[in-house]
């Protein structure tokens, strides 16, 4: 079964209507789109042929919709958003998929942020939105669909597995390393120790030395690894430079190695996701983290 349709104008010339409809004028319309004013009359004047009425008065401060015209708007602006809606659905449907990726600040200085965009990239690409930030993003509720955290894993509710692990050894500006040249692991404890959050890796690289540490006042802490590294480049104190993350940093910085005696951190960084996470696009991520670590 089949039904005759008259040819349809086209949709360019209803959205000349809609637009002359709107701002009231065929001059003001032909501004607003670039076209002519005899572009516009033409079009207008299709639209009115193909319906057998005219859609506009024309007066001589512009034009204004008939009766007719009011009826068609509605039904042409109608179609329009529905057309509209479908696009949306489509641009919704085909659009990259995005994983919420948190993480401290340092370590998106340090090492994610140069690696970002070989991380988004391949077969899907995949938009990670990064969130920095000290506290730990809950993933189990939904804050975030990725965390990378620091310490020793095993957190409750979450699922997380290692991620980069590190090699920790000191560093110092040349004028404090130029004063601590030859002195023992004891001696050079006389310097302020640099640190984060805590003293874990003082504690680590001092305990394989046989030397004990306990928290002194002269000692400064800062919440960034990376105002750490730059005090020690400043002459405050001695840092511990983790590697591979401080590997970039100190190769561009004034920092100097003091000691060639070097210890596996306690602590290293770790994926974590909400349990039994199985998202492909999340999934997908986590593989190219790991990727990216190995190399």
């Amino acid at each position: 079964m089949t039904s005759e349709h008259r040819s349809r104008p086209p949709l360019a010339n209803l959205e000349t209507v809609c637009l002359v409809a709107h701002h009231g004028s065929f001059t003001a319309a032909a501004e607003a789109s670039g076209l002519t004013h005899g572009a516009i009359s033409r079009r207008v004047g299709a639209v009115e042929n193909w319906l057998g009425c005219a859609l506009f008065d024309r007066h001589g401060r512009g034009v204004s919709l008939t009766c007719d015209g009011q009826r068609f708007l509605g039904r042409i602006e109608y179609a329009f958003d529905v057309i509209d809606a479908a696009a949306d659905q489509w641009h919704q449907a085909r659009k990259a998929p995005a994983v919420r990726l948190s993480v401290v600040p340092s370590f998106a200085k340090l090492w994610l942020l140069e690696r970002l965009q070989s991380l988004q990239a391949g077969q899907p690409f995949i938009d990670i939105q990064v969130t920095t930030e000290h506290r730990n993003a809950d993933v189990s509720a939904g804050e975030v669909d990725i965390a990378l955290r620091y310490g020793r894993g095993g957190w409750a509710s979450v699922d997380s597995e290692p991620l980069l692990g590190e090699t920790l050894y000191p560093v110092a500006s040349p004028e404090v390393a130029q004063r601590l040249k030859g002195v023992s692991a004891s001696e050079m404890l006389a310097m302020p120790l640099l640190h984060d959050s805590d003293l874990t890796g003082w504690r680590a690289w001092c305990g394989a030395q046989g030397v004990s540490l306990r928290p002194r006042a002269r000692d400064r802490r800062f919440e960034d690894y990376t105002v750490v590294l730059a005090a020690a480049e400043a002459g405050l104190g001695i840092a511990l430079a983790r590697a591979p993350l401080a590997h970039d940093w100190i190769e561009r910085s004034r920092l100097v190695r003091l000691s060639d005696f070097e210890v596996a951190c306690p602590l290293q960084y770790h994926v974590v996701t909400a349990k039994r996470e199985k998202r492909p696009e999340v999934l997908e991520v986590i593989a190219r983290l790991h990727a990216a670590a190995r190399t």
